[in-house]
Protein backbone atom coordinates (compact mmCIF):
# COMPACT_ATOMS: atom_id res chain seq x y z
CA UNK A 1 0.00 0.00 0.00
CA UNK A 2 1.29 3.50 -1.12
CA UNK A 3 1.56 6.12 1.60
CA UNK A 4 1.77 10.25 0.52
CA UNK A 5 2.78 12.53 2.88
CA UNK A 6 4.60 16.22 2.46
CA UNK A 7 8.11 15.89 2.02
CA UNK A 8 10.38 16.74 5.92
CA UNK A 9 13.70 17.55 6.72
CA UNK A 10 14.56 13.48 7.86
CA UNK A 11 13.85 12.55 4.21
CA UNK A 12 16.65 14.79 3.33
CA UNK A 13 18.86 11.64 4.67
CA UNK A 14 17.32 8.54 2.76
CA UNK A 15 16.30 9.98 -0.48
CA UNK A 16 19.62 8.90 -1.97
CA UNK A 17 18.78 5.90 -3.49
CA UNK A 18 15.79 7.01 -5.32
CA UNK A 19 18.46 9.68 -6.98
CA UNK A 20 20.42 7.35 -8.67
CA UNK A 21 18.56 7.21 -12.11
CA UNK A 22 21.58 9.66 -13.94
CA UNK A 23 18.31 11.05 -15.74
CA UNK A 24 16.70 12.28 -12.55
CA UNK A 25 18.22 16.23 -11.43
CA UNK A 26 19.52 16.48 -8.52
CA UNK A 27 20.46 19.47 -6.48
CA UNK A 28 22.28 20.78 -2.97
CA UNK A 29 20.76 20.40 0.44
CA UNK A 30 20.39 23.96 0.15
CA UNK A 31 18.25 24.04 -2.66
CA UNK A 32 15.98 21.07 -1.12
CA UNK A 33 15.75 23.27 1.94
CA UNK A 34 14.62 26.52 -0.06
CA UNK A 35 11.61 24.48 -1.68
CA UNK A 36 10.57 22.94 1.87
CA UNK A 37 10.61 26.27 3.01
CA UNK A 38 8.99 28.52 0.67
CA UNK A 39 6.72 25.61 -1.00
CA UNK A 40 6.13 22.77 1.36
CA UNK A 41 2.90 21.62 -0.17
CA UNK A 42 4.42 21.07 -3.62
CA UNK A 43 7.34 18.53 -2.08
CA UNK A 44 5.65 15.30 -1.85
CA UNK A 45 6.91 11.77 -0.59
CA UNK A 46 5.66 8.45 -1.59
CA UNK A 47 5.93 5.74 1.05
CA UNK A 48 5.45 1.39 0.99
CA UNK A 49 5.38 -0.10 3.96
CA UNK A 50 8.45 -0.26 6.28
CA UNK A 51 8.35 3.55 5.30
CA UNK A 52 10.45 2.81 2.46
CA UNK A 53 10.96 6.30 0.18
CA UNK A 54 9.18 4.90 -3.27
CA UNK A 55 9.36 8.47 -5.17
CA UNK A 56 8.98 11.74 -4.89
CA UNK A 57 7.89 15.37 -6.29
CA UNK A 58 9.25 18.64 -5.66
CA UNK A 59 7.80 22.14 -7.57
CA UNK A 60 6.61 25.39 -6.82
CA UNK A 61 3.96 27.77 -8.15
CA UNK A 62 5.58 31.36 -9.95
CA UNK A 63 4.56 33.38 -12.71
CA UNK A 64 2.50 36.82 -12.92
CA UNK A 65 -0.90 37.45 -14.70
CA UNK A 66 -1.81 34.17 -17.18
CA UNK A 67 1.66 33.40 -16.64
CA UNK A 68 0.40 32.21 -13.01
CA UNK A 69 1.14 28.57 -13.06
CA UNK A 70 2.24 25.72 -11.54
CA UNK A 71 5.68 23.64 -11.76
CA UNK A 72 7.07 20.37 -11.93
CA UNK A 73 11.14 21.21 -10.35
CA UNK A 74 11.80 17.06 -9.95
CA UNK A 75 9.64 13.75 -10.04
CA UNK A 76 11.38 10.67 -10.25
CA UNK A 77 10.66 7.11 -8.82
CA UNK A 78 13.29 4.46 -7.48
CA UNK A 79 13.98 1.98 -9.92
CA UNK A 80 12.02 -1.41 -8.13
CA UNK A 81 8.39 0.80 -7.63
CA UNK A 82 8.43 2.00 -11.14
CA UNK A 83 5.67 0.26 -13.62
CA UNK A 84 2.78 1.05 -10.75
CA UNK A 85 1.67 4.56 -12.19
CA UNK A 86 3.30 6.01 -9.23
CA UNK A 87 4.64 9.25 -11.60
CA UNK A 88 1.38 9.46 -12.61
CA UNK A 89 -0.36 9.89 -8.74
CA UNK A 90 2.18 12.12 -8.32
CA UNK A 91 1.96 14.69 -11.16
CA UNK A 92 -1.71 14.42 -10.49
CA UNK A 93 -1.04 15.41 -6.86
CA UNK A 94 0.65 18.74 -8.13
CA UNK A 95 -1.58 19.79 -10.20
CA UNK A 96 -4.55 19.25 -8.15
CA UNK A 97 -2.45 21.59 -5.72
CA UNK A 98 -1.41 24.02 -8.54
CA UNK A 99 -5.28 23.86 -9.94
CA UNK A 100 -7.40 24.07 -6.11
CA UNK A 101 -5.11 25.85 -3.91
CA UNK A 102 -3.91 28.33 -6.12
CA UNK A 103 -6.22 28.58 -8.90
CA UNK A 104 -3.43 28.45 -11.67
CA UNK A 105 -3.40 28.67 -15.21
CA UNK A 106 -0.92 25.41 -16.29
CA UNK A 107 1.65 23.44 -15.08
CA UNK A 108 4.59 23.23 -16.60
CA UNK A 109 7.99 21.01 -16.69
CA UNK A 110 11.45 20.56 -18.54
CA UNK A 111 12.58 17.64 -19.52
CA UNK A 112 15.86 16.48 -21.94
CA UNK A 113 15.43 16.23 -24.96
CA UNK A 114 16.87 12.57 -25.12
CA UNK A 115 14.69 11.36 -22.45
CA UNK A 116 11.93 9.54 -24.69
CA UNK A 117 10.53 7.70 -21.72
CA UNK A 118 9.98 10.92 -20.00
CA UNK A 119 8.67 12.61 -22.75
CA UNK A 120 6.36 9.57 -23.76
CA UNK A 121 4.92 9.45 -20.45
CA UNK A 122 4.39 13.35 -19.71
CA UNK A 123 2.07 13.15 -23.33
CA UNK A 124 0.00 10.15 -21.86
CA UNK A 125 -0.63 12.74 -18.57
CA UNK A 126 -2.06 15.24 -21.23
CA UNK A 127 1.21 17.91 -21.45
CA UNK A 128 2.53 19.44 -24.90
CA UNK A 129 6.03 20.93 -25.98
CA UNK A 130 5.45 24.43 -25.60
CA UNK A 131 9.10 24.87 -26.82
CA UNK A 132 12.07 23.31 -27.35
CA UNK A 133 14.99 25.67 -25.22
CA UNK A 134 18.41 25.30 -26.89
CA UNK A 135 21.39 24.07 -24.75
CA UNK A 136 19.24 24.45 -21.86
CA UNK A 137 21.08 21.28 -19.68
CA UNK A 138 24.55 20.69 -19.05
CA UNK A 139 26.51 18.89 -22.11
CA UNK A 140 24.70 21.49 -24.25
CA UNK A 141 21.82 19.06 -24.46
CA UNK A 142 18.29 21.09 -25.46
CA UNK A 143 15.45 21.38 -23.18
CA UNK A 144 11.93 20.63 -23.50
CA UNK A 145 9.59 22.88 -21.85
CA UNK A 146 5.80 20.90 -22.06
CA UNK A 147 2.79 22.44 -20.54
CA UNK A 148 -0.25 21.27 -19.23
CA UNK A 149 -3.47 23.48 -19.17
CA UNK A 150 -5.80 23.83 -15.52
CA UNK A 151 -9.44 24.57 -15.51
CA UNK A 152 -8.60 28.30 -15.21
CA UNK A 153 -7.81 28.30 -19.16
CA UNK A 154 -10.57 27.77 -20.41
CA UNK A 155 -9.26 28.47 -24.11
CA UNK A 156 -5.78 26.35 -23.52
CA UNK A 157 -4.23 29.59 -24.62
CA UNK A 158 -1.10 29.08 -22.36
CA UNK A 159 -0.27 25.64 -24.21
CA UNK A 160 0.05 26.87 -27.70
CA UNK A 161 2.89 26.09 -28.81
CA UNK A 162 5.66 28.28 -30.01
CA UNK A 163 6.68 28.29 -33.64
CA UNK A 164 10.40 28.62 -32.80
CA UNK A 165 13.09 27.12 -30.81
CA UNK A 166 14.71 29.63 -28.11
CA UNK A 167 17.64 30.26 -25.78
CA UNK A 168 18.29 30.16 -21.93
CA UNK A 169 18.72 33.91 -22.52
CA UNK A 170 15.48 34.74 -24.54
CA UNK A 171 13.89 32.54 -21.74
CA UNK A 172 14.71 34.92 -18.96
CA UNK A 173 14.12 37.85 -20.84
CA UNK A 174 10.78 36.58 -21.67
CA UNK A 175 10.24 35.58 -17.83
CA UNK A 176 11.40 39.29 -17.23
CA UNK A 177 9.17 40.92 -19.79
CA UNK A 178 6.07 39.23 -18.35
CA UNK A 179 6.86 40.08 -14.96
CA UNK A 180 7.05 43.90 -15.68
CA UNK A 181 4.35 43.70 -17.30
CA UNK A 182 2.36 42.72 -13.95
CA UNK A 183 4.17 45.32 -12.13
CA UNK A 184 3.08 47.81 -14.71
CA UNK A 185 -0.37 46.85 -14.54
CA UNK A 186 -0.69 46.29 -10.91
CA UNK A 187 0.64 49.79 -10.51
CA UNK A 188 -2.56 50.96 -12.72
CA UNK A 189 -5.10 49.18 -10.59
CA UNK A 190 -3.52 50.70 -7.66
CA UNK A 191 -3.44 54.27 -8.68
CA UNK A 192 -7.47 53.77 -10.06
CA UNK A 193 -7.89 52.13 -6.65
CA UNK A 194 -6.40 55.48 -4.91
CA UNK A 195 -7.92 57.74 -7.15
CA UNK A 196 -11.52 55.74 -6.69
CA UNK A 197 -11.39 56.40 -2.91
CA UNK A 198 -10.84 59.53 -2.89
CA UNK A 199 -13.45 60.38 -5.08
CA UNK A 200 -15.56 58.17 -3.17
CA UNK A 201 -14.75 59.98 0.50
CA UNK A 202 -15.35 63.72 -1.50
CA UNK A 203 -18.60 62.50 -2.17
CA UNK A 204 -19.49 61.09 1.37
CA UNK A 205 -18.03 63.82 3.11
CA UNK A 206 -20.25 66.25 0.28
CA UNK A 207 -23.19 64.32 1.50
CA UNK A 208 -22.74 64.61 5.09
CA UNK A 209 -22.31 68.11 5.14
CA UNK A 210 -25.70 68.61 2.44
CA UNK A 211 -27.38 66.91 5.04
CA UNK A 212 -26.06 68.82 8.36
CA UNK A 213 -27.20 72.06 6.52
CA UNK A 214 -30.52 70.93 5.41
CA UNK A 215 -31.16 69.20 8.84
CA UNK A 216 -30.13 72.63 10.77
CA UNK A 217 -32.18 74.73 8.21
CA UNK A 218 -28.67 76.44 7.26
CA UNK A 219 -28.76 78.15 3.80
CA UNK A 220 -26.99 75.94 1.05
CA UNK A 221 -24.98 77.27 -1.74
CA UNK A 222 -22.48 75.02 -3.52
CA UNK A 223 -19.92 77.22 -5.09
CA UNK A 224 -17.48 75.26 -7.93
Amino acid sequence: MTTMRRFCCNDLLRFTAVNLDHLTETFNMSFYMTYLARWPDYFHVALAPGNRIMGYIMGKVEGQGESWHGHVTAVTVAPEFRRQQLAKKLMNLLENISDNNYNAYFVDLFVRASNAPAIKMYEKLGYVIYRRVLRYYSGEEDGLDMRKALSRDVEKKSVIPLKRPITPDELEVMKNREDKRFHESTHLLYTFCVVCFFLVSLIFMLSVYVKGAIFNGLPFKLEI
